[in-house]
Parts: C-alpha cells; structure tokens; sequence
C-alpha cells in the first residue's frame, strides 16, 4: 500500500506565550501543499508480529530507524493493537529541517496506513490522539486541510479559505534552523492580527499584516533567508513568507512565475496551489 504525505505551510505564525509545561502557544493557518509529497510504502511482510523494519530510499540518510516517525507511530499503534510484520519504505522528498511539517505528515499518514493494511477501523477521534502523542504538528494532517492551528500546534479548527488558481514558488535555501534554537530566540506576545482572520482577504492584501515571528531574530542570524523573501518580492510575488520555524520560504504568485534559480538552494519548485 502506498501513500504520499505532503507538506505544509504557515500563513502566518505567532507565538502568543510561553506555557508551564514548556511548550509556547502559536496562532497560525496551516495551508496543505498537495504537490509537494514523500512517498511511503507499508509493506504485510512475513516477519513477526509487531515488527517493524524502515528502508530509507536515500543512500545519504543516517537517521537511525527508530528515531524516526512513521517508525514511531508504528509501535505506538502496536501497544493498542496486534499489528502484523511490516516494512515501510520511505522515499523522502519534502525537505528536513525546513518547517514544512514533512515528518508529521510521514507519522500521521502512517497510522492512517495501518489502520486500512490491518483493518483496524481507527475512528477520526482515534487518530487524531495517537498523532497527538506522536508531535503538535501530527494532528492537522489527518484532517489535511485549512486549519486555523492553536495551542502547541494540536488544536485544529478547519477554516473556509482556498488558494486555487494561484501558484507556489517553494525554495529551501540549505539552512537547518533547529526549532528549540528557534523558540529561544523569540520573545511571546498577542498579535495585532490573528492569521484566521486575515487569510479571508486575498493574498495581495497579506504581505503588512500576516507575519512569522520567527521571521526577525532568524533573518538577523541567517540574512540569506531574509535575502530569499525579498527576492520573492522582487519577482512578483503577492505574498512571500518563511514557513514555520524556517528556514524555507514560499511565494505566492498570480501565475506561474518561472523564476530562475536561486544561489544556494537545495530544493526549488514551482507548482500550483
């Protein structure tokens, strides 16, 4: 059985405050890039039960198996349930470290796999509580469609908006930001607008009220990030944004842009949304 777990992007992304048990509270629309995809496999094989065995299908990947997601929620579904002999093949193409929600959408697409390989009929409210305990960004790609996201990244309220007939352009300008080194470069407070809220308007209308206050404090450590949103700008595009806690950034176009390459990039793409 194959599935294609795609990425995200944040339309906006405050962090509101800090929460006792650590994790800080955000306010952001989670957008679904449906081109943009890794590619799993999950495989009955005949091994014992409650066996896992991942194949990377990328000869430079040294994540050990067991730090990885989809092998995670494979053995947290195998405390509830009898889970035959499985191998999962992953073919990543959605880039790591970029805040494209790449390894939530491989977790939460792999419970959604073994719940149809080995009938186990895992209800939506079953789902999205094993993908809560798998990472906050899990949950939304059960559902995989506009959502206003708060909380730690967990609680999902779907919103009526759509970014049909426009495109993406999508670069990963080859810097890992690690995401705790992130947050502690930010200092929490209430936005003055709620990314909820301004997504009803058209994107021509985003670009001085829908932030990421990740944006500041990562654009003055890596100006080639902040470099790469301006440069957006200067090709036309409505919006442009870092996702998440970076460092790729999109821009969003009226039509195709076909944009020339961008110094330094690992992962450019065009597509519509």
């Amino acid at each position: 059985m194959i599935v294609f777990p795609n990425a995200k992007i944040n339309l906006g992304l405050c962090i509101t405050d800090k929460r006792a048990d650590g994790y800080h509270n955000i306010s952001s629309v989670f957008y679904p890039l449906l081109n943009c995809c890794d590619v799993l496999e999950g495989i009955h094989l005949n091994l014992p039960d409650n066996t896992c065995k991942l194949m990377m299908m990328d000869e430079h990947w040294k994540e050990p198996e067991e730090a990885n997601l989809v092998y995670k929620a494979y053995h947290l579904l195998a405390k509830d349930f009898k889970l035959g002999g499985t191998c999962f093949r992953l073919k990543k193409t959605i880039p790591t470290g970029a805040g494209l929600g790449g390894g939530s959408a491989d977790a939460a697409f792999a419970v959604q796999l073994l719940s149809q390989l080995f009938g186990l009929n895992l209800s939506r409210e079953q789902k999205l509580s094993y993908a809560a305990i798998l990472g906050s960004d899990v949950p939304f790609f059960i559902e995989n469609s506009p959502a206003a996201v708060s909380g730690r990244g967990e609680v999902i309220r779907p919103i009526q908006m759509s970014l049909a007939g426009y495109f993406l352009c999508l670069i990963h300008p080859g810097i890992f930001v690690s995401t705790p080194e992130a947050y502690r470069m930010i200092s929490p407070g209430m936005p003055k607008n709620l990314p909820a809220e301004v997504v009803q308007l058209s994107p021509e209308n985003w670009k001085h009220l829908l932030v990421n206050d990740f944006e500041k404090p990562l654009f003055e450590k890596y100006p080639l990030i902040g470099r790469l949103k301006d440069w957006m700008y200067e090709h036309g595009a409505l919006f442009a944004l870092m996702s998440g806690s970076g460092s790729a950034v999109y821009g969003i176009f009226e039509k195709k842009p076909g944009l020339p390459a961008f110094q330094g990039a690992i992962f450019q793409r065009e597509f519509p949304l």
